[in-house]
């Protein structure tokens, strides 16, 4: 399992309404991820928000490739409820109207992988 996360430059002083954008995500009814040729490339595990202020975190924990995982989220119907949402409390515009735009700011928007440890990695002794 890997992790990515991905940053938003917002406006500050925005904490509640940001919170309610969040609060307000339909996640999807399935996780797995299909590349463009509908073949299974990836699962979306699980997805968290960070906020601090003028900074905004999503990190997302997935399988597979994440190029593939850029492109489903970027069809998502609440990814893009979301996306439309936060416009206005953007500091800098994001381009995510489009598969491709919204592919583009994430791999921009994509903080390099400094480590990732997990307690799923070690082996269980008895």
């Amino acid at each position: 399992m890997a992790f990515a996360a991905i940053t938003y430059d917002i406006k500050p002083g925005y904490e509640k309404e940001l919170t309610e954008i969040f609060g307000d995500f339909k996640r999807v009814k399935g996780s797995q991820v299909k590349d463009q040729a509908g073949e299974s490339a990836g699962t979306i595990l699980a997805t968290a928000v960070f906020l601090r202020d003028d900074t905004l975190v999503r990190v997302i924990e997935y399988t597979g490739d994440l190029d593939a995982v850029a492109r489903h989220m970027a069809v998502q119907p609440g990814v893009r409820e979301v996306e439309k949402k936060l416009k206005p409390y953007l500091s800098k515009p994001r381009d995510t109207d489009t598969v491709e735009g919204f592919v583009a700011t994430f791999r921009r928007s994509l903080l390099n992988t400094v480590a990732q440890i997990s307690a799923r990695d070690i082996p269980v002794t008895a």
